[in-house]
């Protein structure tokens, strides 16, 4: 014998909050701690040498592969997560903010 399960009307509405809601850390939506994402572009080495702006991009992404591009000089379009070029200006300067790409 099946036993009829009765239902009884509820109080609530669809789509309220009940008290089995999950209740979510006021820091939702915030970051926790130090920013985790890598660096992406350096600002600051405009107008330094090749050798100085890449000392500095080393120590923030070992592991990169530094081109320098002499001024008027043709690139590939290609984006690689790998690479940081330096584009110089006629004195041999970082003409542009580096970054990844």
């Amino acid at each position: 014998m099946a036993e009829k399960q009765q239902t009884e009307p509820s109080d609530e509405q669809p789509g309220e909050l009940t008290d089995s809601a999950p209740v979510l850390p006021r820091t939702y939506g915030t970051l926790l701690g130090p920013s985790t994402a890598p660096k992406m572009e350096w600002p600051k080495l405009v107008g330094l040498t090749p050798e100085e702006a890449e000392r500095k991009i080393k120590e923030d992404m070992p592991r990169v592969q530094i081109q320098v591009v002499q001024a008027n000089c043709f690139v590939t379009m290609d984006f690689n997560h790998g690479r940081v070029r330096l584009y110089l200006d006629p004195s041999g300067k970082v003409e542009r903010p580096p970054r990844i790409g």
